[in-house]
């Protein structure tokens, strides 16, 4: 894998293939490892560009928590672009890597030419709620760092991951995964672009907020992965590989 330099904070990705760019993040405690299929499948016809975030597989995990967040994880999704020379890229990934998807296209909208949304939802409106998730962050925070690789469990996507460092897992859970405003929800009725919205048949955690995206997103395209949970490109990959390269086919130039 190819090694990128920001302030400092080594950011570990890979490219495969060749044609237009599809950048594809890996969910929260998942790495690049995770998108092995969907790199076999479309690396024939698209340049498909992984990575592993901040405190995740080979990128480092500073011990600084301000190295954490949002913000610096959209912006190593720029600098990944820049390093690869793209200017304009399908911007794609699963759970806490799709809501960073939806970030990424508030901050650049310019840079996405689709996305590809999976198994994800875009944060919460209500107070309530988004303190629902931020506690379970935190209680994802405090394993790690009780029981270090230990509390990694056995998720699919988790499960074809390599980390090294407990401690950078725990930081990214304090400081990636809290949501602390509307502002993603808020965007998703202004987002200009095709997309696609997958879920799995039987990750119920997130068929509402798929739902909910495919009504307020214009024009987007829903496609439900059958007999599949959260990790919806590994329990079924040829459905999901074939329902994105479907969407990808049709995408104008």
């Amino acid at each position: 894998m190819a090694t990128l330099d920001r302030d400092g904070v080594c950011i570990s990705y890979d490219v495969a293939g060749s044609g237009p760019p599809v950048l594809l993040s890996n969910g929260y405690s998942a790495t690049a490892q995770m998108w092995t299929g969907q790199v076999a499948a479309w690396s024939g016809d698209y340049t498909v560009i992984t990575w592993d975030m901040r405190g995740h597989g080979l990128s480092d995990s500073p011990a600084d928590p301000a190295q954490y967040s949002e913000a610096l994880t959209v912006g190593d999704m720029a600098a990944i672009l820049d390093a690869c020379g793209v200017e304009r890229a399908v911007i794609g990934g699963l759970s806490l890597g799709g809501y960073m998807s939806l970030a990424f296209n508030v901050a650049h909208p310019s840079r996405v030419r689709a996305l590809v949304l999976c198994d994800t939802g875009p944060g919460y409106r209500k107070d309530e709620a988004r303190d629902g998730w931020n506690a379970m962050a935190v209680r994802r925070a405090e394993s790690f760092e009780k029981r270090g690789l230990e509390a990694l469990g056995r998720s699919a996507e988790v499960a074809t991951s390599t980390h090294r460092s407990a401690a950078g897992l725990a930081l990214a859970a304090r400081h990636m995964l809290p949501q602390y405003d509307a502002r993603i929800i808020d965007s998703l009725p202004s987002i200009s672009v095709p997309t696609l919205v997958l879920v799995g048949e039987k990750d119920e955690q997130f068929i509402a907020p798929a739902d909910y995206m495919a009504a307020k997103i214009p024009g987007a395209v829903k496609a439900v992965i059958p007999d599949a949970g959260h990790a919806a490109n590994i329990d079924q990959p040829k459905l999901f590989n074939d329902a994105v390269r479907e969407f990808l086919d049709t995408l104008p130039a």
